[in-house]
C-alpha cells in the first residue's frame, strides 16, 4: 500500500473526504501533503502507521467501547447501545441518573444494553457495571435524549405567515448613540417594530470581539461566540451614569457629536468614548456592599462561572499584552501566558483580579441590556422576539481558542471551495473545531454557544449551517483549492440543536447558502430548522425568479443579506461598480459578463412582478429607460417586498436598509480594508426612519400580504 493510501485510510477514518465535486464541475482529490497536514491538525501523528496506531489505541480504552456521550431520539421505542464487552462477560447492569435527579435501572443480556423508551428529554449520566467474570468493569458516560425536531412557535407553524425586520445592529443611527447602534437602540426598534406588524427583529452576531484591539471588528470574526460585543452597551443606561458627573466628563459631548455624525463607524473612536466612562462606572459601582443589583451581579458571576472567568482572565492578559507588548496574537505570547492553567496565568489573575471582574462586570452589562430590548420587543407585540445570528466559527487569535486549546485545530482554517462568485475559493481565517475532540468533550462546547445565543432570543440562525454535516478545511499556507472536507457527527449535532431549541423556546434558521451536500437541505425540514432562501438566488433553470408559491413553506425569504447587495445597490449595479474600482475581477471578460448578467436580471425581475401584478408592464421604462441607466424607486422596492411577502415561506425579512432605501451594502466578500465592511450606518436616524412615512408603508403592504398569503 502506497504512503497516500494509507493516508486515505487514516482520512476515511477520522472524516476527511478523499474526493469532492465543487460548485464549477470540478473534482478535487487532496494529495499526499494536505492528507498529512489535515491528519495532523487533528492531533495525530502525521505518520500513517502512527496515526492507525493512535486511533486504535483509543478506541480499546474505551470501556465497552463506548464514546463519552450517547445520543437517542426520544421517539426511539428501545434505545439501543451496542457494548464491547470484556471476556467472560454475558451482559451488564446500567443504571442511569436522570437530570431531575430520578433515577432507573436495569440488567442487559447479551452486547445490546436495550434501555427503556420514553426517557424524559434531557442530560443524563449513564453507569454500565459489567456482570458475571467481568463485574470489575465499569463505564460512565453522558446520555442525552434528544427530540428529532426544533421548536416552532406559532408564528411559524404550518399555516402562519409571520415577517421580521433585520438590521445591523451597528449600523443603527439615533439622537442619542455615541457613534454606533447599541442596545438601547435596538429596544427602540423592536418595540416599534412590534407594532408595525412585524414578529421578529434580527441582527448580526453580537459575539465578543477584541476589546483591547477595536480595529478587529468583523461579527463574523469573533473572539468568542458565547460572550457580548461590549460595544454594544448604552453608557447612559449604566447604573451610576446619570449620578456620576465625573464620569459623565470623561466623553465630551463635542467628541460624542462627532462620532454619532460620523458617515462610518469609526470602532477605535467609540471605543476611546466609552471605556473610561465604563470603567468609572464600573469603579463607583464597586464601592457598593450590598442591594439587588450587586445580588444580580454575584449571580451572573456564578452562573457564569469558569467559561465567564476564563474570557475575562482572556481579556485582561490580551489588554496586557496587545496595548503594552504589541503582541496581538495570543500564539506570540511568552509559553506559560500561551497555557489557561498555567501558575503565571493563575498569578496574574490573582494580581489584576480588580480587571478581569471590570470584565466580566461588562458582560453583565451587556446581557442585562440585551435581555431588556428583547423584552421592549415583547411589550411592542413582537411575537417571535429577536432573531440572533451563530457565527460560524472563531478568530483562532481569541478567547475561545486560547481557553480550550484542544478543541480548535492548529495549522489549518475553514473556508469553501471554488464556486461562480470565487473561482479561487475562500479562506475565512476561522479556526476549524476538532470533530474528535468534540465528541470527547461530550459536544459540551457547542451546547454552550447554542445557549449563550439562544438566550434572550426567539430565533436563531446558524450562519452556514452545512457546518454540522462537514467544513471546508484548507492547510496552513495553502490556497483555498487545496482544501478537503471534514465530516462531522451530523445526526448527533442536530439532535443537540433540537434539544436546545426546545429547551429555550428558540426556532432554528439554517443559513444554507453555497455548496448544500445532497440531501441535506431534506434532512434540516424533518427537524424543522428553517432553509434560508434569498430572492436573488431563486431561480428556475432559465434565470427566471421563482413565483411566491413555489417557495418552500418552512423557509425564511429575504430579499438579500449582509454579503450581498441592498435593493438599491443591486438593481444599479453598485456592487458591480465596487468590484471594478477595487479591481477585483480577474479580466475584463468577467465584469462585462456579470454586467450582462444584471441586465438580464433586471429585466427578469420586472417580468416577475408583472405577473404577480404588482407592476404594471407600461412602468417598466421608469426603471428601465431605453437611452439611460437604470433608476431605482419606492415603487420597485415596495413591489419586490410584497412579491416576497406572497411567498408560501413562514418567515418573509425585511432589511431595514432596503426599506430605508440605502444602495451601500454591509460587507463585500473578498475585501478587507479596501471597502468600509461592517462599518456603514444608515443615512438616517433610527427616530426619524420609524416616524416617517416609507418604513410604516412598507410594514403595512407587507403585513396585509402576509395575511392574505396565510388565508386571513
Amino acid at each position: 500500500m502506497s504512503r497516500l493510501d494509507e493516508l486515505r485510510r487514516i482520512a476515511d477514518i477520522v472524516g476527511i473526504a478523499t474526493r469532492h465535486v465543487d460548485a464549477l464541475g470540478v473534482a478535487h482529490e487532496p494529495g499526499e501533503e494536505v492528507l498529512s497536514r489535515l491528519i495532523a491538525a487533528f492531533g495525530l501523528p502525521s505518520d500513517p502507521k502512527e496515526a492507525a496506531g493512535a486511533l486504535a489505541e483509543e478506541a480499546r480504552t474505551l470501556p465497552f467501547g463506548l464514546d463519552p456521550v450517547h445520543i437517542v431520539a426520544q421517539e426511539t421505542p428501545s434505545p439501543t447501545l451496542p457494548l464491547r464487552l470484556p471476556a467472560g462477560a454475558h451482559g451488564a447492569e446500567w443504571h442511569c441518573r436522570l437530570e431531575d435527579g430520578t433515577e432507573r435501572a436495569g440488567k442487559s443480556e447479551g452486547a445490546d444494553l436495550v434501555l427503556p423508551g420514553g426517557l424524559p428529554l434531557g442530560y443524563h449520566r449513564l453507569s454500565v457495571t459489567g456482570s458475571g467474570s467481568a463485574a470489575g468493569a465499569q463505564a460512565e458516560i453522558d446520555l442525552v435524549v434528544a427530540p428529532d425536531a426544533c421548536h416552532l412557535p406559532d408564528g411559524l407553524r404550518q399555516g402562519a405567515r409571520s415577517w421580521g425586520l433585520t438590521t445591523q445592529l451597528y449600523g443603527l443611527r439615533s439622537g442619542r448613540d455615541w457613534g454606533i447602534g447599541d442596545f438601547s437602540d435596538l429596544a427602540l426598534l423592536c418595540q416599534a417594530a412590534g407594532k408595525l406588524g412585524a414578529a421578529a427583529v434580527g441582527i448580526n452576531p453580537l459575539h465578543a470581539l477584541f476589546a483591547a484591539e477595536p480595529r478587529h471588528f468583523s461579527p463574523y470574526s469573533p473572539s468568542s461566540r458565547a460572550w457580548l460585543d461590549y460595544l454594544y452597551i448604552d453608557v447612559t443606561r449604566v447604573p451610576g451614569f446619570a449620578e456620576d458627573a465625573a464620569a459623565r466628563a470623561l466623553a465630551p459631548e463635542a467628541a460624542i457629536a462627532a462620532a454619532r455624525n460620523a458617515e462610518l463607524v469609526d470602532y477605535t473612536a467609540v471605543a476611546t468614548l466609552k471605556r473610561p466612562v465604563l470603567e468609572a462606572l464600573f469603579q463607583r459601582f464597586r464601592k457598593r456592599r450590598s442591594g439587588a443589583i450587586v445580588a444580580d451581579f454575584r449571580v451572573f458571576k456564578r452562573d457564569g462561572g469558569e467559561a465567564l472567568r476564563n474570557f475575562a482572565v482572556f481579556e485582561m492578559l490580551h489588554e496586557l499584552w496587545t496595548q503594552h507588548g504589541g503582541l496581538f496574537s495570543w500564539h506570540t505570547w511568552p509559553k506559560e501566558m500561551r497555557d489557561p492553567r498555567s501558575a503565571l496565568v493563575a498569578d496574574h489573575a490573582r494580581v489584576f483580579s480588580e480587571r478581569v471582574e471590570f470584565f466580566q462586570f461588562l458582560q453583565w452589562q451587556a446581557d442585562r441590556q440585551l435581555g431588556e430590548a428583547a423584552a421592549a420587543g415583547g411589550i411592542g407585540g413582537l411575537g417571535i422576539g429577536l432573531y440572533r445570528d451563530l457565527a460560524v466559527g472563531v478568530n483562532p487569535h481569541g478567547a475561545d481558542s486560547w481557553a480550550d486549546q484542544g478543541l480548535v485545530v492548529p495549522g489549518a482554517a475553514i473556508g469553501a471551495p471554488p464556486d461562480v462568485l470565487s473561482r479561487a475559493g475562500q479562506n475565512w481565517g476561522l479556526a476549524p473545531i476538532n470533530p474528535l475532540a468534540l465528541r470527547r468533550r461530550g459536544f459540551a462546547p457547542l451546547i454552550a454557544a447554542l445557549r449563550a445565543n439562544m438566550r434572550h432570543a426567539g430565533v436563531l440562525r446558524i450562519d452556514h449551517v452545512m457546518s454540522l454535516q462537514r467544513l471546508y478545511w484548507i492547510p496552513s499556507g495553502f490556497p483555498a483549492t487545496s482544501g478537503a472536507y471534514v465530516n462531522y457527527p451530523f445526526r448527533d449535532l442536530l439532535r443537540l440543536v433540537a434539544l436546545e431549541s426546545r429547551r429555550h423556546g428558540c426556532a432554528v434558521i439554517g443559513e444554507d447558502l453555497g455548496t448544500v451536500p445532497e440531501g441535506f437541505r431534506e434532512t434540516m425540514q424533518r427537524a424543522s430548522v428553517l432553509s434560508y432562501r434569498v430572492f436573488i438566488f431563486e431561480r428556475y433553470g432559465d434565470g427566471s425568479f421563482v413565483a411566491p408559491g413555489n417557495y418552500p413553506p418552512l423557509a425564511a425569504a429575504s430579499a438579500a443579506t449582509h454579503d450581498l447587495a441592498t435593493l438599491k445597490g443591486f438593481w444599479l449595479g453598485r456592487d458591480i461598480e465596487w468590484r471594478r474600482r477595487l479591481g477585483l475581477y480577474p479580466d475584463p471578460a468577467s465584469e462585462a459578463s456579470e454586467a450582462d448578467e444584471r441586465r438580464r436580471d433586471r429585466r427578469l425581475l420586472l417580468e416577475a412582478l408583472a405577473r404577480e401584478g404588482l407592476l404594471a408592464p407600461e412602468r417598466f421604462g421608469a426603471f428601465l429607460p431605453e437611452d439611460g441607466a437604470p433608476a431605482y424607486g419606492e415603487e420597485l422596492g415596495e413591489a419586490i417586498h410584497a412579491y416576497l411577502a406572497r411567498t408560501r415561506a413562514r418567515l418573509t425579512l425585511v432589511q431595514i436598509e432596503d426599506a430605508a432605501g440605502e444602495a451601500e451594502q454591509a460587507n463585500l466578500p473578498g475585501t478587507t480594508e479596501a471597502h468600509p465592511n461592517w462599518r456603514r450606518r444608515l443615512s438616517a436616524p433610527l427616530e426619524e426612519l420609524l416616524a416617517g412615512p416609507r418604513v410604516a408603508r412598507i410594514a403595512a403592504l407587507v403585513t396585509a400580504a402576509r395575511r392574505a398569503a396565510a388565508g386571513e
